[in-house]
């Protein structure tokens, strides 16, 4: 069609009104075995191009080819960095079709990956012009509005998944929502499905959302505290998880759960737009297969070896498409480098998110915010820490560490209610287990310690 080096902006091109105007993308390559360090530039060029307008090889410009508006709404590579092996890609908004998730990653993130010329690609960060972030719902609810219907002016939440993963009848998980609804006087918030817990012989989905949500509309009753139970609904037939959706509705829930990464774009969008007034909490089973990273990796600017998005993008198209809360790892969790967490927070959670090192920043233009959700080997002698680093807005989904309490399961509520409101109080998590030796939580850390526990 037209040169690929066509591609490249000019030497410290910036682009102009880019909150308005362009959709901008992070990469970070490694080039592939055999071809040269000087290519970089040229590599560079054909990712803005594959991922634009172009193609490897020259094709017809007659009058009727649509080659001069290509060379108009063409992307264009800017920052290149040859050492890190970094750089920008600027699209214009009208090559993107508005509301349309799908569509959008398709053209930026579809093909590069593919690419011969690269043998690792990590798509490290997305910025949405304002006309697309205004085209998606965004939650429902939101943080204000969780809070609103839970009643919590202040402070996290706190949940727990049943432990083993599968095993309980829906009986048995009813029974045990009744003792986390109930321990350390009803302070614990919520019972959450595991992913893989959907609807089974011995525990039937309809039996489920039954009987949990008539437990969480007893104690309710007889407490005055809301309680939360998120009911997995994830399948990979949509109108099967708007039909539980409807379920849950009505049986008094106010959450749905589904697994947005298994799931799909599509499915997270279409469940946003239809359910009935559900919050939507938003497990992301897989996603190591999208966002994890090996070797040095790019945050400490080093090699990457494999093909990813990070975390980061991931939290944001979930922002626009509409979830209300998702899981973004903790400090120091099991899959997450120490600092990413903060960052995905950042992206769920402020109005402009800032630009970093590692991230380009987003304007939000007053959508709602999204419960950041702390999980993967968290205990009571973890949850402080998470607290103080991601801020109050945060679920807290502990499950080894609340059923594996050495002295039973209340007593595993009563160490994470104790520890959150330390955590809430700013007191010394240390001397305050010192003061309290005979307490849930000072049992706890003894048995294990102050880190996450890691599979």
């Amino acid at each position: 069609m037209f040169s690929h080096l066509e591609y490249i902006a000019p030497k410290g091109w910036k682009p102009k009104n880019p909150d308005e105007d362009y959709l901008i993308t992070e990469l970070d390559i490694e080039l592939a075995d055999g071809v040269p360090e000087d290519k970089f530039e040229e590599v560079a060029a054909s990712c803005a191009a594959e991922s634009s307008t172009g193609t490897w090889t020259k094709v017809d410009e007659g009058k009727h080819s649509g080659t001069k508006l290509a060379k108009e709404l063409r992307a264009v590579a800017y920052d290149l960095d040859p050492k890190t092996k970094t750089f920008k890609i600027a699209y214009k908004k009208e090559i993107f079709e508005p509301g349309n998730m799908a569509g959008i990653f398709a053209g930026i993130a579809g093909n590069i990956d593919s690419m011969k010329m690269i043998k690792a690609f990590r798509l490290l960060d997305v910025r949405f012009p304002k006309s697309l972030v205004q085209s998606f719902p965004g939650p429902q609810f939101g943080i204000d509005g969780v809070r609103e219907f839970m009643q919590i002016e202040r402070g996290p939440l706190l949940c727990t998944v049943p432990k083993p993963k599968i095993g309980r009848t829906a009986k048995e998980q009813a029974y045990l929502a009744k003792i986390l609804f109930t321990a350390a006087n009803g302070e614990f918030q919520g019972i959450k499905d595991d992913e893989n817990l959907t609807s089974l012989y011995f525990n039937k989905f309809e039996d489920r959302c039954k009987l949990v949500h008539e437990v969480q509309r007893d104690v309710e009753q007889k407490s005055g505290k809301r309680k939360m139970y998120l009911c997995n609904v994830t399948h990979s037939d949509i109108d099967v998880m708007l039909d539980r959706a409807d379920m849950i509705k009505e049986n008094g829930g106010r959450w749905m759960m589904m697994d947005v990464i298994v799931t799909g774009f599509a499915a997270v969008q279409t469940m946003r737009k239809h359910n009935p007034g559900l919050a939507i909490h938003a497990h992301r089973a897989m996603h190591g297969l999208l966002d994890r990273e090996s070797g040095a990796g790019v945050y400490d600017k080093g090699v990457i070896v494999d093909f990813s998005m990070s975390m980061v993008v991931i939290a944001k198209i979930m922002r626009l498409l509409g979830v209300d809360s998702l899981h973004g790892g903790a400090p120091k969790g099991k899959m997450e480098n120490y600092n990413e967490p903060m960052l995905i927070q950042q992206a769920l959670q402020e109005d402009i998110t800032p630009v970093t090192d590692m991230t380009l920043g987003q304007n939000w233009y007053g959508m709602k915010g999204v419960w950041h959700t702390a999980s993967g080997g968290l205990h009571p002698g973890t949850i402080g820490e998470s607290i103080t680093r991601l801020g109050e807005n945060l679920i807290v989904q502990a499950g080894g560490g609340v059923l594996g309490h050495p002295w039973g399961i209340e007593a595993g509520v009563e160490a994470m209610v104790q520890a959150r409101d330390i955590a809430m109080q700013k007191e010394d998590l240390n001397k305050w287990i010192i003061e309290h030796p005979d307490s849930a939580l000072a049992k706890a850390a003894h048995y294990w310690g102050f880190d996450p526990k890691f599979v």
